[in-house]
C-alpha cells in the first residue's frame, strides 16, 4: 500500500465561488501597506544570527560585549545584527556611562519568537 497522499484531496472537484466568504473576508484582510511591512518584518527574522540574538535578549538585557561572548561571535558582527534589528524597531537600546545595552523593544517580540518556538514544538 502506498503511503503517498493522493494530490487531488487538496483540489475542490468542482468550481463554486462563495461570494459571501469572499467577501466577508475581503473586509478583514489587512491592507496591501500593512501585509508587505509584515512581510519585511519576517524577512528581518528570516536569519539563524538576529533569531539569536533575540532569543537571549528575550531573557536579559545585555551589552554587545556579553551578547558576543555567548553567541561567540565578534563584537563587529553582533553589532551589525544589532543595528539591523534597532532600525526596525526589534531592539532597543540604553547608555549606561560608556556601555550600551539592549533589550526588546516591547514584549511582542518575545510573544512571537514564543508562539513560532511553540509552532516548532521546539521549546524545552
Amino acid at each position: 500500500m502506498s503511503e503517498h497522499h493522493n494530490n487531488n484531496q487538496s483540489i475542490c472537484s468542482c468550481t463554486i465561488i462563495h461570494e459571501d466568504v469572499i467577501n466577508n473576508v475581503r473586509e478583514q484582510l489587512p491592507s496591501s501597506e500593512a501585509i508587505l511591512e509584515l512581510a519585511d518584518f519576517f524577512k528581518i527574522l528570516a536569519d539563524s544570527t538576529r533569531i539569536r540574538i533575540l532569543s537571549a535578549l528575550s531573557h536579559a538585557e545585555m551589552c554587545v560585549c556579553d551578547i558576543s561572548a555567548l553567541l561567540n561571535m565578534t563584537q563587529s558582527a553582533v553589532s551589525h545584527q544589532l543595528r539591523l534589528l534597532k532600525q526596525s524597531r526589534l531592539v532597543k537600546n540604553r547608555k549606561n556611562g560608556k556601555i550600551v545595552y539592549y533589550s526588546l523593544d516591547d514584549k511582542h517580540i518575545k510573544d512571537v519568537l514564543s508562539v513560532g518556538f511553540d509552532h516548532l514544538g521546539e521549546i524545552k
